[in-house]
């Protein structure tokens, strides 16, 4: 099981609230990565004032890759390419979890599928095989992640071609108060990026902050 996880590109919207959920578990050493340093430790600062302990540090991009055991990439679509490109030296041998969703200014309501097939699918293609890529955690509203609540309700759908891969990013779902449901290998990962758009749809018809979804029967 990975002990150090970094989640780069991590000073977004969906990367704090991540990385404050893992830290808060007690069960991983957490590492906030950005472009620049000081962006990554100023975040991290934050995060450990909340939690009211030094444990989450901030890094450049590159050296939170290096560190870690793990990454999670939580970028903008427009930045998935080159910050993977960057770091794929970095990331191999490594599990990358991808939340990127391949939304398309200025209708973000509406799904787009990418030249690659999927977010997940470009990020196997850019790394190689030799970096199990994991799609997770698209569905889930920034601001349940910031939330105090332990639990969040809403499930995460996971997929990728490695099962072992898989187990670990469901044990990350469960340590973010979330449930984590196999969804299949990584090319189904155009559905659950899809679903993105369809969410972001709902909660300005509903006016709602952030939507989400409940698998039944399990």
């Amino acid at each position: 099981m990975s002990n150090t996880i970094a989640v780069l590109g991590g000073t977004g919207n969906e990367g704090p609230g991540l990385a404050l959920r893992w830290a808060k578990s007690g069960q991983y050493k957490v590492i906030i990565g950005s472009r620049q340093a000081e962006k990554g430790q100023r975040v991290a600062a934050e995060l450990n004032e909340k939690l009211g302990q030094d444990v989450i540090q901030g890094m450049a991009n590159e050296d939170a890759a290096r560190a870690a055991d793990l990454c999670v990439l939580t970028v903008p679509y427009n930045a998935q390419g080159p910050t993977l490109t960057a770091l794929q030296g970095l990331l191999q041998g490594k599990i990358l979890v991808d939340v990127t969703v391949p939304l398309k200014p200025p209708k973000v309501s509406h799904v787009n599928v990418p030249p690659g097939g999927s977010a997940g699918l470009e990020a196997q293609a850019i790394l190689g095989e030799d970096v199990r890529v994991v799609s997770a955690f698209q569905n889930v509203g920034a601001a349940h992640l910031a939330e105090d609540d332990n639990h969040i309700d809403c499930d995460v759908l996971i997929c990728g071609d490695d099962k072992e891969a898989k187990a670990e990013v469901i044990a990350l779902a469960e340590a973010a108060g979330l449930r984590g449901i196999d969804a299949g290998p990584l090319k189904n990962s155009v559905v659950v990026e899809g679903l993105t758009a369809v969410l972001i749809g709902i909660n300005i018809r509903h006016k709602v902050k952030g939507s989400g979804i409940k698998i039944t029967g399990i």
